[in-house]
């Protein structure tokens, strides 16, 4: 169940909340072929699962760029923002991809509302989200992205 935020007044409460973690996803081979697809990606150690078993993850890996690409679909588990328009990824102060994501893994994602500004017409909203990897002892990927919500 989603943390609802009822207008866009209410965020500049919530600096410094972790809002909560969204359901777990599986990262699947197809996911990862067709992020690959999608940005030309295809090196062996996304691609060829027989080949990245020698390689030196044991496996095939999921992109780092495939992980963060799913902040917005896993946000949207975390958090519903209520009374506004529209909302853009404004982009991200810095990202990091501390532990590689296994292909068959499981991934989930907590968030903290870092920072809130006011901006014309809305909102700018600093999230501090880190995804990880069920039973790893490290994050797969920490990352401060922005979005921009409007009235």
């Amino acid at each position: 169940m989603p943390t609802i935020v009822d207008g866009l007044e209410a965020f500049h409460d919530l600096v410094g909340t972790h809002v909560g973690y969204s359901d777990w996803e599986t990262v699947t081979q197809e996911r990862v072929n067709l992020f690959a697809d999608a940005t030309g990606d295809h090196q062996w150690i996304h691609t060829d699962p027989e080949r990245a078993k020698e390689g030196p993850f044991g496996g095939a890996i999921a992109h780092g760029y495939l992980t963060l690409s799913l902040a917005p679909v896993l946000l949207n588990k975390v958090l519903r923002v209520d009374k506004m328009k529209f909302g853009v990824n404004y982009g991200a102060n810095k990202v990091r991809f501390p532990s590689p994501v296994p292909v068959g893994s499981e991934l989930r994602m907590g968030v903290t509302i870092a920072n809130v500004e006011d901006v014309e017409g809305g909102v700018q909203i600093t999230y501090d989200m880190v995804f990880e990897i069920r039973d790893a002892p490290k994050p797969a990927c920490v990352a401060q992205v922005v979005y921009r919500y409007f009235r």
